[in-house]
């Protein structure tokens, strides 16, 4: 896939209409609405749902997720790497999760389609793995779903993207190191930028803003501490 430069979305196509059923059949994730209608974006909550109850795949690389996620790859992606981080997970979770996080915040920054390298995008696990950790995850983000809509669109244009990519490649890289309680709050603000960038919702940009400041404010105490604790332990060793 070429790395070409994202074209700006056209809010009012993408505006979803609650009263309007769901195509399932639509190949590329949107519903063809009638005539004179605006068209109905499938939420991500269903194209993972479909992901999961896909009985003609065995297993579920990161490189099909990217396909079928199409336009809204890089948001979605973002979101189904970083939310793992948010909920308790094994140890070593974040060190997985967080390079391809990496690799897709820094396109976003960039005003990239997305690409994932080859040794990324062939991971897999088993669609029974998958299917689990969609039922666990689809709930939260169906709820959080049903709050987003398109509003303040000067908050998710083209350029204000790729400001939200650099401040998520930041969040990506605390998320990546190895530090203790350092992780959950960056992930938490990564997860909702990425669905404000989904649904063209201002609102929750401002509200990962919040988290964002929450989030380095917390890593920076954590270091600080770390820090104060080893110069500690290193004075009473040598005196």
């Amino acid at each position: 896939m070429t790395k070409d430069t994202i074209e700006p979305q056209d809010d009012a196509a993408e505006e979803d209409l609650d009263d309007e059923p769901q195509d399932a059949a639509a190949d590329d994730g949107e519903a063809a609405a009638a005539p004179g209608k605006r068209r109905r974006r499938k939420k991500l909550s269903a194209i993972l749902t479909e992901i999961a109850e896909d009985e003609t795949l065995d297993r579920v690389s990161v490189g099909e997720l990217l396909q079928r996620m199409h336009g809204r790859a890089i948001a979605a992606l973002m979101l189904i790497f970083a939310f793992p981080n948010v909920l308790p997970s094994p140890p070593g979770t974040s060190g997985v999760l967080g390079v391809p996080l990496v690799y897709l915040t820094s396109q976003m920054m960039l005003g990239r389609l997305p690409w994932l390298p080859g040794f990324i995008a062939k991971r897999s696990m088993t669609r029974s793995d998958f299917s689990a950790l969609v039922a666990r995850v689809a709930p939260v983000l169906a709820r959080a779903e049903r709050l987003l809509r398109p509003r303040l669109p000067f908050l998710v244009s083209s350029g204000a993207e790729r400001v939200i990519g650099g401040i998520c490649l930041i969040l990506s890289i605390i998320v990546l190191l190895p530090i203790p309680f350092g992780n959950t709050v960056p992930a938490l603000a990564v997860c909702i930028f990425a669905l404000g960038v989904l649904e063209r919702d201002g609102v929750w940009i401002i509200a990962g803003l919040v988290v964002t400041v929450a989030a380095v404010a917390i890593v920076a105490s954590v270091l600080w501490a770390l820090a104060k604790a080893a110069i500690f332990v290193i004075s009473n060793a040598f005196s």
